[in-house]
């Protein structure tokens, strides 16, 4: 009889994984040279699965594991400053009971919110291929199969969007723009964010009033 499928085995199956020759080489390649500051640091260098709340109501779509964030920590969107702003917003809208996250063993709780990429290794110059991106798509759907009590999807950025159009069967896919919401036919809504990286927060594209606004938006179908 199969095994049923849970968000443990797709974490112990993502971690494994080998199947992309460039991206295994690429993480294990800045895993064994680290960056300067992180020298003295034992690096992840896997693929790197969600994480979070099984029963979340909210599910956070990035893009990839950053190469010195969760390439090193093993966990998404963890020591880097992209994680920093997104953490930090989502304790102000109280699905992490802390605002920072810095390592494993930081305890960091996310409470009715999953977060979540359709890549799983850190790709070079944060640029998958479209054969990575299909040899990781079978981890994200199932993540995405799996958590059964989701509501609403957050969309970091156009390439997030994608991808959770193309697992939830949204089709044509609508217009991306930050703080458009879609609302598909099974209940389910679609809220999209400009991504959380430095690019965009750095420069005032993405402030934290702007993401605040977008966790609203989402707190409000969960609530409805």
């Amino acid at each position: 009889m199969p095994k049923k499928d849970s968000l443990t085995i797709v974490a112990s199956e993502v971690a494994a994984c080998q199947s992309c020759d460039r991206l295994v080489a690429w993480r294990e390649q800045v895993a064994a040279e680290k960056r300067r500051s992180y020298e003295n640091e034992t690096y992840w260098g896997r693929g790197v699965p969600g994480f979070g709340d099984p029963d979340a109501s909210l599910v956070v779509i990035g893009l990839a594991p950053a190469a010195h964030g969760a390439n090193r920590t093993g966990r998404m969107f963890t020591g880097d400053r992209s994680g920093d702003f997104l953490f930090a917003g989502l304790h102000r809208a109280g699905f992490a009971n802390q605002p920072e996250a810095t390592g494993l063993d930081d305890g960091l709780e996310l409470h009715g919110a999953y977060i979540t990429s359709p890549v799983k290794c850190a790709p070079p110059a944060n640029k998958p291929t479209s054969d990575e991106r299909a040899n990781c798509r079978p981890y994200f759907a199932r993540e995405l199969a799996l958590l059964t009590k989701a509501k609403v999807f957050l969309v970091l950025g156009n390439i997030g969007f994608a991808a959770a159009c193309q697992e939830l069967g949204v089709s044509p896919r609508p217009k991306f723009g930050h703080g458009v919401e879609h609302q598909l036919d099974n209940g389910i809504t679609l809220v999209c964010s400009y991504h959380v990286s430095q690019q965009n927060t750095f420069t005032g594209r993405l402030t934290p009033a702007m993401f605040d606004e977008v966790m609203q938006q989402c707190r409000r179908h969960i609530d409805a």
